[in-house]
């Protein structure tokens, strides 16, 4: 399996946050509904509202690349709620991701593109936990 971590941070405008908080819940609802290969997709604001940061894990780059097709025509919304400071890519993503990454940062703000590939490492399947049954 070739896990592809999506990690983006951005700036709330100020003011934005309410907006932004409505908004994302509906990107979040849309993307559960559209997109049955992404693992995860979450999104974090940190304590004082200034900073969000989106995280997704992919099970390829393809799955990355269907998620920027299928939700990118919504990521205008966040035009005047957010300024993107960065996007880092974890794994091997194709090219047409990158493109796909360098375009979202340009629509919402002055970010960065970085990519950093997997040195070594493992991906395991969530499984249920198990009950104990050396319990007397």
């Amino acid at each position: 399996m070739s896990v592809i971590l999506y990690f983006d941070t951005s700036d709330v405008r100020d003011g934005a946050l309410d907006q932004l908080k409505g908004a994302i819940k509906g990107l979040v609802e849309f993307v559960e509904a559209n997109e049955p290969r992404l693992i995860a997709y979450n999104v974090y604001f940190s304590d004082d509202g200034a900073r969000m940061t989106v995280v997704s894990v992919h099970p390829d780059s393809a799955s990355l690349e269907y998620h920027m097709e299928v939700a990118g025509p919504l990521f205008g919304q966040f035009v005047e709620l957010v300024t993107l400071a960065s996007i880092h890519i974890y794994g091997e993503p194709s090219e047409k991701v990158l493109q796909q990454s360098h375009k979202k940062a340009r629509l919402l703000g002055r970010g960065i593109v970085v990519v950093e590939s997997l040195h070594a490492g493992f991906t395991r399947a969530a499984t249920p936990a198990q009950p104990d049954t050396t319990a007397s």
